[in-house]
């Protein structure tokens, strides 16, 4: 049996609370609240790492990664993201492209969303121009919409690697 492209998806949310600065793709976007979680809470690092983990089927972000584990207390976002991507190569994979957005009311994330994909591709070891990042905002609606927290969605494409 051959396998041939597989696609995986992403969502991590993270809640905001003070003090700043937020962290978002591996950029950091001065605010008065940041992302609150056991590693660096990267919200859109980890939707990535999960849309990778899930499309090449090895698992999740946090089964790798447990939050109960204090080896991973404060860890770098984009460090564990090189870490999956060098997992997805080991086990025969290559990346075709991802597709992320971010939701949060405020701040404006998309003046940011260009220097994102840049900070991911790089952590992935991947060309510029294959991540995509977008920012949108809820309307005032749900957590996102209230300023309590920010979510994240990502879409992976992954192929079989050329040996």
């Amino acid at each position: 049996m051959s396998v041939g492209v597989r696609v995986g998806l992403g969502v991590d949310v993270h809640a905001l609370e003070p003090p700043g600065p937020l962290l978002v793709g591996g950029v950091r976007v001065p605010w008065d609240r940041g992302l609150v979680g056991h590693s660096d809470a990267d919200v859109l690092a980890h939707a990535v790492a999960d849309a990778l983990l899930g499309a090449a089927g090895l698992g999740d972000l946090g089964s790798l990664f447990p939050s109960d584990d204090e080896r991973w207390r404060g860890a770098d976002s984009l460090g564990l993201l090189a870490a999956v991507a060098a997992r997805l190569r080991s086990a025969g994979w290559a990346v075709g492209n991802i597709d992320a957005t971010i939701v949060a009311e405020r701040p404006s994330l998309a003046p940011h969303t260009g220097a994102m994909a840049q900070r991911l591709a790089s952590a992935c070891g991947l060309p510029a121009g294959t991540i995509a990042v977008r920012a949108k905002r809820s309307d005032g609606l749900g957590l996102a919409g209230r300023g309590e927290g920010i979510a994240a969605l990502a879409v992976a494409v992954v192929v079989p690697r050329e040996l």
